[in-house]
């Protein structure tokens, strides 16, 4: 028996042990965030700094900022977060009414993976090309039918004065103020044709929140409420909203849009 061989069965119960990349995307969890357990997966915040990023309204005062740690109060300030002075890979609002913050690059059809914390009673939103919302809002304990306004919901279009369609969650699945949660999202963009005519509507494939499915298969027409103002297009970029109450961001990922499989 050579040496090289040698060595080699020796490694081989090393080399069983060695944990191994997942690969399902079927719209379900799978232990830890998908950006640790899958490949492909790009950040999108640099952990120090808001490079790739600007304030919608350039002529607005932005007071977004980068911490390394979120505070929240539940007994002496449960509607604010707080920050630490020291940049870090967290974002935070300010005081939690500045500008919506906008990504440089753009993206067609995507995964993007999240997490966020809000305050109590706060209020946010991510945009998938900047035109349609998944509504980021404080739905712990509540104990009504949801809402297209409702944590996890598509959120509704706004046509002369009233809210028309979107998708309330299938589920209630927010956590209390204070603690991070997730979003998945397998989004498609809207598809046009030769022409620049609009063929087929932006589709949310599926939307998981804290590990739980709650959005399947939902179309949107066209911009849904508080939307940029921007055409839709093959690619668009993304948006988080910033001037409905005090939000954190961390671990903001994407990937090009992978099928679903489906068991």
């Amino acid at each position: 028996m050579t040496k090289i061989f040698l060595i080699f069965l020796l490694a081989l119960p090393l080399l069983a042990q060695q944990p191994q990349r997942q690969i399902s995307n079927d719209g379900d969890s799978h232990g830890d965030a998908p950006y640790l357990v899958e490949s492909g997966w790009m950040p999108l915040l640099n952990g120090k700094d808001l490079s790739g990023w600007h304030g919608q309204n350039p002529a607005a005062k932005n007071e977004w900022l980068t911490t390394n740690g979120i505070a929240w109060e539940r007994l002496l300030g449960p509607t604010r977060l707080s920050a630490n002075p020291t940049a870090g890979d967290r974002i935070l609002n300010g005081t939690g009414r500045t500008v919506n913050l906008v990504t440089d690059q753009k993206f067609g059809d995507m995964e993007l993976y999240l997490e966020f914390m809000i305050a109590k009673g706060s209020n946010s939103g991510v945009y998938l090309h900047g035109l349609y919302e998944v509504q980021i809002f404080d739905s712990w304990g509540a104990t009504e039918e949801m809402s297209t306004s409702d944590g996890g919901a598509i959120y509704h279009r706004w046509i002369d004065n009233q809210g028309v369609g979107g998708s309330a969650p299938s589920r209630n699945a927010s956590r209390r103020p204070g603690e991070w949660q997730s979003y998945q999202i397998w989004f498609r963009a809207p598809r046009f044709d030769s022409s620049g005519k609009k063929i087929e509507n932006a589709k949310f494939l599926r939307v998981v929140h804290n590990g739980l499915s709650v959005q399947k298969n939902v179309e949107v027409e066209g911009p849904t409420r508080a939307a940029m103002d921007i055409a839709e297009a093959a690619t668009n970029p993304i948006m988080v909203q910033g001037d409905h109450g005090p939000v954190a961001f961390r671990n903001i990922y994407w990937r090009p849009l992978r099928e679903l499989i489906k068991r």
